[in-house]
């Protein structure tokens, strides 16, 4: 049968494509068209190198909306030879899932084929399905990358989290939203660049202010602009300050009433209240009044912080916020902002006292300690006063001046024990003197009754001095000095997970491997002046992932287009040949943010033999202990020309502005023949040659005799080194 054709008129006409959205024609699609979020993509930083090389493991982009989760992931999908499947959580299920799966599962047994599997909002799969997905992860039929906007420790199933990065993305700045606005305007393949398109200052600076750190909204906005703003005769579109305002009008505030902007905010607005900072604290709540959180649920935390951070510094303070709260469920909103309004700033105004923590300080002795019993006097004597004598010697507090007698109410066992110690705010400090004073009185009245008495220790014995020298010994080792060293520069330096670090002259790794340790999703350099140094370091670090790996450097202090967040080192200025040189060279290599920190051993501070020698002549003292003096002062002697003054004003001509600060380390030192051998030697540089630029040899002669004494002893032995905290001028960032 001939198949039925309709007339013309009743003929369906194909619907054309609305063009995309100017947000989505607009992604970027490689590195270099990326904006913001340079402390994880900056060059050198972990996840750029591992997009470059295409070794991309498990993934989760965790950030405000319009801060480029998903179009990370697209940059990925378009640098990867893997294949990329996408899926959106909110539209899949399992059957979506199972599919994706078992294609990449095929590919892999096929061809060996990788797949990187990218579910945005991932939060929203449930836990069934965030289970269905970990084995496939977990034996690397596919790689994670997943997309979500709620903190990914509280909305992913703990395992995937465990199996994956997490990089968190920040709210683009005012800058990157500018170049994102003007790329846009300028771009004759994606935006408005066949347009004749006048972005005002004025109108950038509206869009910015108001999209708050969202690339999205931002482009949304100017798209609307653009296409309802007419040309004028010469075909210019011009978009000023009134255009911007009617494109968008309210600034988007990122809030959820169940997720991290709901929680972090009404922390921010209860510590400010705490802080006694009205301004901050009426700041905190307009955010959540503007993002539409219900006001009693502002009103409960507020009376809990009127006991636990006021209590009876006011004690008003809780009647203040109860009529408050009142007063709101009377009139609701939006006048209920008034006392919403007042409860807030008189907490915020009104003395401090957290006293009413002294509770759990009870609850924890109930809880930890033997119970104690009722004094008898304290008891109800109602029932057994004759048989047991409960409730005898009472003593009635209203009979007495000022209704107040010293008398014992807390159990034998915890006589005297001061669980409530009043503050000096408001009401409270006008009563902590009198509760002193009855204190005091009480304590002595049960003291002469109970004659308590200091409690003795048990156990006391003889000092092993054996054990302590082998104690000294091994806290002198070199590997725990070094590690305390290790332990200062880092705690000084205080690198963070995405920080990029240089090791300077890092020898066999000792800072270089902690940095590894401590900057997971940033990397490490290290670098050295001496050729066989980097070669012994790079076969260390060989065996390790490439990504994980230092990059190993010398000569040169060459990294390219890196710069650092920290740059550590040990002894890197007292070796150096050029230091001003080498700190010029490290200087052009810091971020705005940078900070520099250094260990430099100061031969100066060595301990003096002729003071641990323990007898000789008098003269012959004097005289090794002058020639010892000279020779660790000595200006123009490379080892010990160095002080802490002189490093420090190093760096502040080298434009650093720095802090510096000894560290000293005390160990024992067991001397041996061979150490002394050692000292005494007439090779050039030793401790002997130096001494005999300034002593005759009979006198020398007589030294190395009177240090004979100190063989098969252990002396207290002091290292010391300059710790030096520095961050570069402006000027040179």
């Amino acid at each position: 049968m001939p198949r039925y054709t309709p007339p013309p008129s009743q003929q369906r006409l194909p619907v054309a494509q609305p063009p995309e959205p100017l947000a989505a024609r607009m992604r970027p699609r490689n590195l270099d068209e990326y904006v913001g979020q340079e402390h994880i993509l900056a060059p050198g930083r972990l996840l750029r190198r591992a997009i470059e090389a295409d070794q991309v493991s498990s993934l989760i982009f965790y950030g405000p909306p319009g801060t480029g989760k998903t179009t990370l992931a697209r940059v990925i999908a378009n640098s990867t030879k893997a294949c990329f499947t996408a899926l959106n959580a909110v539209l899949a299920g399992v059957k979506d899932l199972r599919v994706a799966v078992g294609e990449a599962k095929a590919r892999r047994e096929d061809r060996g084929e990788r797949t990187i599997l990218f579910v945005d909002e991932v939060h929203r799969f449930n836990k069934a399905q965030q289970d269905a997905l970990l084995p496939w992860v977990e034996n690397g039929t596919v790689i994670l990358i997943g997309a979500t906007t709620e903190n990914p420790y509280f909305e992913v199933n703990k395992a995937l989290v465990s199996r994956s990065r997490v990089f968190q993305l920040q709210s683009l700045g005012e800058a990157h939203l500018q170049a994102v606005l003007l790329a846009a305007v300028a771009d004759r393949e994606r935006g408005f660049g066949e347009r004749d398109v006048s972005l005002l200052p004025e109108a950038i600076a509206h869009l910015v202010g108001v999209a708050n750190g969202d690339a999205r909204a931002a482009l949304n906005a100017l798209e609307l602009a653009v296409e309802t703003t007419p040309a004028d005769d010469d075909g210019v579109i011009t978009i000023d300050l009134k255009v911007a305002e009617e494109s968008i009008q309210r600034r988007a505030v990122l809030y959820d009433k169940e997720g991290d902007a709901h929680f972090d905010t009404i922390s921010a607005f209860i510590k400010s209240v705490r802080g006694s900072d009205p301004d901050a604290s009426l700041y905190w709540l307009s955010r959540m009044v503007y993002a539409g959180e219900d006001p009693r649920f502002i009103f409960r935390r507020l009376i809990i912080l009127a006991s636990e951070d006021i209590g009876l510094a006011d004690p008003q303070a809780i009647s203040v916020v109860m009529s408050c709260a009142q007063a709101f469920d009377r009139i609701g909103m939006p006048e209920g902002r008034f006392p919403l309004a007042q409860a807030t700033l008189y907490l915020a105004n009104t003395p401090k006292s957290n006293t009413t923590m002294s509770f759990f300080d009870a609850l924890n002795a109930v809880a930890k300690e033997r119970s104690g019993e009722v004094p008898t006097h304290l008891k109800d004597g109602s029932r057994d006063k004759e048989a047991f004598g409960h409730g005898e010697g009472y003593l009635y507090p209203h009979a007495y001046r000022d209704h107040w007698v010293a008398q014992q109410y807390l159990p034998s066992a915890l006589k005297g024990r001061l669980f409530y110690q009043p503050s000096d705010q408001g009401w409270e400090g006008e009563v902590a003197s009198k509760l002193a004073r009855r204190r005091e009185a009480q304590l002595a009245a049960m003291v002469e009754g109970a004659g308590l008495a200091p409690v003795e220790q048990l156990t006391t014995g003889p000092q092993d001095r054996r054990l302590e020298r082998w104690l000294q010994r091994t806290a002198g080792r070199v590997g725990e000095r070094l590690s305390a060293l290790r332990e200062a520069v880092f705690e000084a330096a205080d690198p963070m997970r995405h920080h990029l670090v240089l090791d300077l002259e890092p020898g066999t790794g000792l800072f270089t491997f902690e940095a590894l340790r401590r900057c997971p999703e940033g990397g490490v350099w290290g670098w050295s002046a001496r050729e066989d140094q980097a070669m012994a370091l790079r076969a260390l670090t060989e065996r390790l992932p490439e990504l994980k790996r230092p990059t190993v450097i010398h000569g040169p202090l060459e990294t390219g287009a890196v710069c650092f967040d920290r740059v550590i080192g040990r002894d890197v200025l007292v070796k150096a040949e050029a230091p001003e040189l080498l700190l010029s060279e490290v200087a052009a290599r810091l971020l705005p943010s940078a900070r520099l920190v250094l260990a430099e051993s100061l031969a100066r501070h060595t301990p003096r033999l002729s003071a641990l020698t323990p007898t000789m002549d008098d003269a012959l003292r004097a005289a090794w202990a002058g020639a010892e003096e000279v020779v660790y002062t000595d200006a123009s002697d490379p080892l010990t020309r160095w002080s802490l003054d002189g490093l420090q004003a190093l760096m502040v001509a080298a434009g650093f502005s720095v802090s510096a600060s000894l560290k000293s380390t005390t160990h024992a030192l067991y001397v041996t023949e061979a150490v002394v051998e050692r000292w005494f030697t007439d090779r050039p540089g030793s401790y002997a040659s130096r001494l005999a630029e300034h002593l005759d040899a009979d006198t020398l002669s007589a030294i190395q005799r009177a240090a004979q004494q100190l063989i098969d002893q252990t002396l207290p032995w002091n290292s010391t080194s300059a710790l030096l905290v520095a961050a570069a001028s402006e000027e040179q960032t």
